[in-house]
């Protein structure tokens, strides 16, 4: 057999390795055209108005009030509180509107002004000046001194209770009977946004002693409101001596009202750091979706195609 003959073979399967090779490169260039090698969901949705961000009071805060020696709770100022008079007892506790936005962080209502939650309330609480009923009206910072007073939600090992993050607009009511009941209705929404805003549900809990249960989530944990119980009696026999309501609303805004909350940079600082040339490559990323990738392949391809050629 003469060298040539020996040669044909090797010659026919290297032209078929180039082509698989100049076709998978075609491939893959396609798919980059199109976004498909970059398509990576970032997990965000878009909102209608972006988180309040509201750390809790630290010690020598105004707000802050008192925490347990033990760490087991923390307690934090609240314009709405009130002692009943006369005092009757020891009955206390709070009734609470957590609004989310579409993604379920805390917001304020800044997107749904004149719009107002209320919650009508049994006898043993309508001595409180702000509840009977209890209204909530939106956006909390432009009604109230201290928006959001309660941090119902999360945990943080820095913190009795929550996250350190405030989440929630609440009344507080002391001096009841020991042995009083409660009531609250359901939740009505009004105003001109109302149709924004859906009823979750809500979070009932009459624990034993002084704690909340905080590591849940809203969304997850709210009930309707036959199931939540629609209000409680107190007993202080078993230490039942403080309960307390949040009501979960979540804001449901037209798609075309939304945005993605990572592009905003109105409360973040290192924004007005961006130089042109960050710009400019977010510009060229935007423009040529999957390429960092491509670049990476054809590379390879390239580094591959040349040892075989040496």
């Amino acid at each position: 057999m003469t060298m040539a003959g020996r040669n044909q073979p090797r010659a026919a399967s290297a032209g078929r390795r180039l082509l698989a090779l100049g076709v998978a490169l075609g491939v893959i260039v396609g798919l980059a055209a199109t976004g498909a090698v970059s398509a990576q969901p970032d997990g965000n949705e878009t909102v209608s108005e972006e988180a309040y961000v509201q750390p809790a009071p630290e010690r020598g805060d105004p707000y802050f009030e008192a925490a347990a020696d033990d760490g087991s709770w923390v307690s934090y100022e609240n314009p709405r509180d009130e002692y009943r008079e006369p005092y009757l007892g020891e009955g206390s506790g709070k009734m609470c509107v957590t609004l989310l936005n579409e993604n379920g962080d805390p917001v304020i209502g800044e997107s749904v002004p004149n719009t107002t939650v209320t919650i009508p309330t049994g006898g043993a609480t309508t001595w409180h000046s702000e509840a009977d009923p209890m209204t909530v009206e939106f956006p909390m910072d432009e009604h109230y001194e201290f928006p959001l007073d309660g941090d119902q939600f999360g945990t943080s090992p820095d913190v009795a209770q929550g996250d350190g993050y405030m989440d929630a607009h609440c009344l507080e009511f002391h001096g009841n009977a020991e042995d009083a009941t409660l009531t609250y209705g359901e939740a009505q929404i009004s105003g001109e946004y109302a149709d924004r805003i859906d009823v979750v549900g809500y979070i009932q809990q009459v624990p034993k002693g002084d704690g909340w249960e905080t590591d849940i989530d809203p969304i997850d944990a709210a009930e309707p409101y036959d199931e939540a119980g629609g209000g409680w009696t107190y007993d202080a026999a078993e230490n039942m001596t403080h309960a307390q309501v949040v009501v979960v609303l979540q804001l449901d805004a037209p798609a075309d009202e939304r945005f993605d909350p990572t592009e905003s940079n109105s409360t973040d600082p290192t924004d007005s750091q961006t130089t042109d040339d960050d710009d400019e490559s977010a510009n060229a990323d935007d423009m040529m979706p999957g390429f960092g990738v491509l670049t990476a392949i054809i590379a390879l391809s390239v580094a591959v195609f040349a040892r075989y050629r040496s």
